[in-house]
């Protein structure tokens, strides 16, 4: 490990040791009492109550069990010129610029708008399926935005699963590798209709003021019905203002889905934010066929919502706004104008809004965020619920799951030094792991992916072995 990863890191979330710690009561609604073997240590923990069902559908938690830590008696740079001369992997960073949540279940959170593949899969024409697809890759990175706590990074073997049945869908992933850190990922349709998966591994770059994430790997979404698989690689992310300043997010940089059945590509420009902020978060595209000939223009905004609009129709209007022949005044996207058939949430007020060119077509919108989010780490609804340890769980998850972690439970509960003791505990516990292996001369073995290529795309994939939900964790190893 050298002191530039360490910094790298500490500032991102993608330790080089990865972080960990221990199980605490899990909130103040509890059903039973078991306990968690988490190696070298016991830790009893309550699982919270199931909540009730409403139409036979599962009813999940709307807060966290404690506000967020504050973070305002922290600064990087506070730490960081206090290490004048010490090697930087000896610079640790305070637990209190996490969020409390693995970055497995991060991962998750792609599927919050597991909608629109839905949608996808019902239309019968590959533009419009398109179309959709498109609108899903920009809502996978919608939940970052304001996101400025790190997630906690998953130890080697750690899993996370999601099945929900409201939404139609199960999911399951794993940390695959250590160095290079991997997260590999599986879901499918509870319907059969769809296959989403893929592995991602950041490439950061420091850059003296912020910390750029270029996410590697591919990305491949598969709509069985039509035969089709589309497949991407998500835009960069960077993180601002890493050693002093308020901490802001910004996605930048081109993304290309492409249909490998018809040979439709969309092409979506994530703008960076430009010397006045005029850019930020803005999405700007198109969809063109085998030939190159632009079938249908996409904008709007990562943070926001995304419209859609016939090339004549853009170009006309584009043509308009540089001659200055627009009103002074163009009408908001203020959620009054809607696509047929589409139901628009309100857009959250500290949201910008997006100029509407006439004929638009609504693709995708942005959830409202609870009213309490700022106070939850700017969750969204559905990542509220994503640690969520229900009663009856204890019988039927995997001992690796990042449920079962003890520092993100002890952060999620507001007990900071138990997460931190937790924190030291585990990374310890993986590198005497890993000392025995090197004595031993063994090699990981992961156990749900196996590495490969990527059936549409040829280039290297980590692909899922199949099993999990067959439920014999029997060779899990022993990692909390």
């Amino acid at each position: 490990m050298n002191g530039e990863e360490e910094f790298f890191d500490a500032v991102t979330g993608f330790d080089s040791e990865n972080s960990a710690g221990d199980f605490s009561e899990a909130d103040q609604r509890v059903a039973g009492v078991m306990r968690v073997d988490t190696g070298r240590s016991s830790a009893v923990g309550k699982v919270e109550e199931r909540p009730p069902r409403e139409n036979g559908i599962q009813k999940h938690r709307t807060s966290l069990p404690a506000p967020m830590f504050s973070r305002s008696d922290f600064s990087v740079w506070s730490i960081l010129k206090k290490c004048i001369g010490l090697e930087l992997s000896k610079i640790t960073m305070p637990i209190a610029f996490n969020e409390p949540l693995s970055f497995l279940q991060r991962i998750t959170e792609y599927m919050e708008h597991v909608y629109l593949i839905r949608s996808a899969c019902c239309q019968p024409q590959a533009l419009e399926r398109m179309q959709c697809v498109a609108a899903f890759a920009v809502s996978a990175v919608a939940s970052q935005w304001e996101r400025t706590g790190k997630p906690f990074n998953p130890l080697l073997g750690e899993t996370y699963e999601l099945i929900r049945e409201d939404l139609g869908f199960r999911f399951i992933s794993e940390q695959v590798s250590h160095h290079p850190p991997i997260s590999a990922f599986y879901s499918e349709g509870l319907n059969q209709d769809f296959l989403f998966h893929g592995s991602i591994y950041p490439k950061l770059k420091f850059w003296g003021k912020s910390v750029e994430a270029e996410p590697q790997g591919t990305i491949t979404l598969e709509l069985l019905k039509h035969g089709e698989a589309y497949t991407w690689t998500n835009p960069t992310c960077c993180v601002h203002n890493v050693l002093v300043g308020k901490l802001w997010i910004e996605q930048y940089g081109t993304v290309e889905i492409v249909n490998h059945r018809t040979g439709d590509k969309c092409v979506l420009h994530f703008k960076p934010c430009g010397l006045f902020g005029k850019e930020l978060h803005r999405v700007e595209g198109h969809i063109q066929d085998k030939n190159k000939k632009k079938l249908f223009m996409i904008y709007g905004k990562w943070t926001e919502c995304l419209w859609g609009v016939d090339p004549a129709a853009y170009e006309s209007f584009r043509k308009r706004e540089r001659r200055g022949d627009l009103p002074s005044k163009m009408q908001p996207d203020d959620g009054s104008q809607k696509a047929e058939g589409d139901v628009v949430d309100t857009v959250p007020e500290v949201q910008e809004t997006v100029q509407v060119i006439p004929g638009s077509k609504l693709l995708w919108r942005v959830n409202t965020r609870p009213p309490n989010s700022a106070q939850m780490y700017n969750f969204t609804s559905f990542t509220v619920s994503l640690n969520e340890l229900q009663s009856g769980m204890e019988k039927t998850l995997a001992p690796t799951d990042c449920r079962w972690r003890p520092d993100i439970r002890g952060m999620e509960n507001g007990d900071m030094d138990l997460a931190s003791q937790e924190k030291e505990r585990l990374e310890e516990k993986q590198r005497e792991a890993r000392r025995e292996r090197a004595k031993r001369e063994a090699e990981w073995q992961t156990r749900w992916f196996h590495q490969g290529s990527n059936p549409h795309t040829g280039t290297p994939d980590w692909l899922y072995t199949g099993g999990y939900f067959e439920r014999n964790f029997s060779r899990c190893p022993d990692i909390y």
